[in-house]
């Protein structure tokens, strides 16, 4: 066994440590709004809840590590005192992953996700649609942890109005836990479904995703994909040139076989293929092959 002084390590592998270690944990997908209505939405895996009365939940924006700066949930929170925190289960997650993209002030996370922004009741912030259960929030308190990059500040949480999915209730009116598949966050790119296991989602620190928003009608609107499939397509911080998608038709008389048919349909369940074995690029190559 190692043992460490984590004053002796950079904070970056002191966080890689303790992301490790302690988990799964669970991700509040956490909505804001600014002094002037503009929408925020970020999720954090730094979050749990710590009380039923008052129902209280806690999550923790940390300052980044690379350059000490704060996050605009948290200026919201310290500015509106309320928060909406969405849950998130498997079929979000993709787009929960395009969500914590660093994408500059003033960019709609639920727009560039493709999450759909619903009005609370009693809050500003708004309610993501396809989240199974949502908290409505006001601030309480909120603690600053240090000043240094790393440094968490605890945003307390009341929760003063709950949405549930009836979906996810068992006949007794319980929260199921195989139907609402929650899903959790562990060290670098893994995450664990409740209900099956260890999986791998690639996160977004270093790239802008174009967005779930930059994706063609016909794509978004095909039976073939499913919201996870939009998310990855929407991870990317570039399209593939004419020139490269040209090259792949070329190489791959497959593909060819797929566009002779002209049946879109066909087209989309090839790139769906490439999807699943998480080749983001070859299922663009095969969606932009196809006007």
């Amino acid at each position: 066994m190692i043992s460490i002084d984590p004053k002796n390590l950079p904070t970056a592998k002191v966080q890689s440590y303790l992301q490790a270690a302690v988990g799964p944990r669970p991700i509040a997908l956490a909505s804001t709004v600014d002094v002037l209505g503009n929408a925020n939405l970020s999720p954090f895996s730094f979050f749990n809840v710590f009380s039923a009365n008052p129902p209280i939940l806690v999550f923790s924006p940390a300052r980044r590590t690379r350059d000490n700066s704060i996050k605009h949930t948290l200026i919201n929170c310290q500015a509106t005192q309320e928060v909406v925190i969405n849950v998130v289960n498997f079929q979000l997650v993709q787009q929960t992953s395009l969500a914590s993209t660093e994408y500059a002030d003033g960019v709609n996370e639920f727009i560039k996700s493709g999450l759909t922004a619903i009005a609370s009741d009693m809050v500003k912030p708004f309610r993501v649609k396809e989240s199974p259960v949502q908290f409505e929030c006001k601030v309480t308190q909120i603690i600053p942890l240090g000043t240094q990059g790393g440094a968490g500040n605890l945003i307390l949480c009341e929760v003063v109005k709950i949405h549930i999915d009836q979906a996810v209730l068992d006949p007794d009116g319980a929260i199921d836990p195989h139907k609402i598949d929650l899903v959790s966050r562990l060290g670098a790119n893994w995450y664990s479904r409740s209900n099956q296991g260890l999986f791998e989602v690639t996160k977004p620190l270093a790239t802008l995703g174009i967005g779930v928003d930059a994706i063609r009608e016909d794509i978004k609107r095909s039976v073939v994909f499913d919201s996870n499939d939009l998310g990855k397509l929407g991870n990317i911080e570039a399209l593939p040139t004419p020139e490269e998608v040209s090259i792949f038709v070329a190489n791959n008389f497959s593909v060819k076989a797929v566009l002779s048919a002209d049946d879109p349909e066909k087209v989309h369940i090839e790139a769906k293929k490439h999807l699943d074995n998480n080749d983001v690029i070859s299922a663009w190559k095969m969606l932009l092959a196809k006007k």
